[in-house]
């Protein structure tokens, strides 16, 4: 780690949450000549990639200055006073908690800006394009740095619109204009409906406190706030947060939001989005308002784990043979599973289950990134994401097509079912851990009754996932017949057997060795991740208190 002064780390915080903003203005302006190049296209989404680099850079070294020494203190703080009426203040800062979750938005988006600039979605100007990527980043870059309530409900709106014109405009393929329009329209309605409720319940508790500084209102630890309003505020904030995260049965946004969405859509949506509900869990319900949360625990994990088997099931469904299920919409009913995972680390209100859930939240974003791009390449490979279509008679063989895709996929398969070893096997196991032990006051036969039902869910996601790895990779290789010049009127070779069919190229390896690293140093080194959030969690339940 390196010795970074106070104001510089201030700097580069600000840098990281504003930068991106600063840059989607200048990508709609018109580039300067030198800049040009002989492509315009090109020039703008090279100007997304440098600035999603440079956000990036500023993350990490904003990292190695962080002191690890004391993860559970506020670093980098700046706190100005903005609307002095109401005691809004512009007040950002990062701990353990939020740090890994900076970091992991900031690689996600650089990933996708730099896989954009070889394979850039069908739709309209890369400069729309580039600046709705940026706006989105720096709403999601927000939310994990900002320490007002009022702040952070501006912050989790802003990444709605730009999602959505994502969504709409950059989604599916030709001839599905209006399903994705009809899934971005989903998903804004059932988003903003929970926002709503949300801001009613960060109002409740900023006026009945007399502060929204999320610092100051976790020290107190719900003291200063009644056992009725903290209930109300819990139900309220949390119907916000769960329809983020997504919690069944708020959860029916999802599939279609993901099907519809671009390649780089579906995985910021997954990577980075989906965080924002479990971290507002983490950050603002569980030490603002304990009494509240104590109360709504037990639904809450029965919500989780209802969850997670439903979600099982659902994948379980798409993936047999003769269903017709789209591989994206399957991996997106897979996140209802995994955040359900994440709900119950939370719900069990222990540092182990709140570790395990931020742990898990963190693997699931590097996983499901990773799965989301292998998807995303595949249908472009075969003009199809349908797994019916891409298994055919014999299976799609990406081990003997493409041995580097296939090998890929099976990597991020094995890893999202939980496989010891890996990133996502941690998270889940220390989630269930506190599932055993709930915190004093929760019924522990009733927690237990979840832990096993959990279980059983890493069983069924085992299930689903090892018959998509051997419906899409395994199988016999098609021989290809002797090429001959087409008679007139002959019917095309079909997304199924394409005519030429290539591996991984050097674009995509360079967007996706991050992840593999990642979810490999984090399975076997868990301690990296655990280090920095313990310390913060311990201090966030204990009411303020190291």
């Amino acid at each position: 780690m390196i010795d970074i002064s106070e104001s510089v780390m201030q700097f580069l915080l600000a840098l990281i949450v504003v930068g991106p903003l600063i840059g989607a203005v200048a990508a709609l302006l018109p580039a300067p000549p030198g800049l040009r190049g002989t492509s315009p296209d090109q020039a703008v989404l090279r100007h997304g990639v440098t600035v999603t680099g440079a956000i990036l850079i500023a993350a990490v070294v904003l990292a190695l200055g962080f002191d690890h020494d004391q993860p559970s203190k506020m670093q980098a703080t700046t706190d100005i006073s903005w609307i002095a009426a109401l005691d809004v203040r512009i007040h950002l800062g990062v701990d353990g908690i939020s740090l890994p979750l900076l970091v992991l938005t900031a690689l996600l988006t650089f990933l996708c800006a730099l896989y954009s600039y070889f394979k850039m979605p069908m739709g309209p100007s890369p400069k729309g394009f580039v600046a709705l990527l940026l706006v989105l980043e720096s709403g999601t870059l927000a939310t994990f740095a900002v320490l007002d309530l009022v702040l952070f409900f501006l912050a989790f709106e802003m990444v709605l619109i730009p999602m959505y014109f994502l969504i709409a405009r950059w989604g599916g393929s030709e001839g599905v204009t209006g399903g994705r329009q009809a899934a971005a329209w989903k998903f804004i309605l059932y988003t903003l409906l929970g926002s709503v409720v949300m801001l009613l319940g960060l109002l409740l508790i900023g006026l009945n406190a007399g502060t929204f500084d999320m610092v100051a209102l976790a020290t107190d630890n719900g003291r200063g706030l009644s056992t009725s309003v903290q209930l109300i505020a819990v139900l309220a904030i949390g119907l916000g947060l769960a329809v983020k995260t997504p919690m069944w049965p708020l959860h029916s946004w999802l599939p279609d939001t993901h099907t519809a969405a671009p390649t780089v859509g579906s995985v910021l949506l997954a990577g980075v989005l989906l965080k924002m509900g479990t971290y507002g869990f983490v950050r603002i319900i569980l030490p603002i308002a304990p009494d509240g949360m104590r109360t709504f625990a037990p639904y809450l994990a029965a919500f989780a784990v209802v969850g997670i088997i439903y979600g099982s099931l659902a994948c379980l469904a798409l993936a047999k043979q003769g269903a017709g299920g789209d591989l994206k919409r399957l991996i997106a009913y897979s996140s209802v599973g995994h955040m359900g995972f994440v709900l119950l680390g939370i719900a069990t209100m222990t540092p182990t289950g709140v570790n395990g859930a931020l742990f898990a939240n963190i693997a699931h974003g590097l996983i499901t990134g990773l799965l989301f791009f292998l998807v995303g390449a595949v249908k472009e490979r075969y003009g199809s994401a349908d797994l019916d279509t891409l298994a055919g008679a014999t299976g799609a063989a990406l081990y003997g097509r493409a041995p580097r895709l296939g090998g890929l996929l099976a990597f991020a398969a094995v890893a999202s079912l939980g496989l010891p070893g890996l990133a996502g096997f941690w998270g889940e196991m220390l989630a269930m851990f506190g599932a055993f032990n709930p915190a004093e006051g929760l019924s522990r036969p009733a927690f237990l009754t979840f832990m096993v039902i959990a279980g059983f869910g890493t069983l069924l996601t085992a299930a689903y996932l090892l018959i998509v790895v051997r419906r899409v990779c395994m199988g016999a290789q098609p021989q290809e017949a002797p090429r001959e010049a087409p008679q007139a009127g002959a019917p095309q070779a079909g997304p199924t057997e394409p005519a030429r069919f290539t591996d991984v190229q050097t674009y995509e390896f360079a967007a996706w060795t991050p992840l593999v690293a990642l979810t490999v140093l984090a399975g076997l080194w868990p301690a990296v991740l655990l280090g920095l959030t313990d310390p913060a969690v311990q201090k966030l339940l204990a009411g303020g208190k190291s």
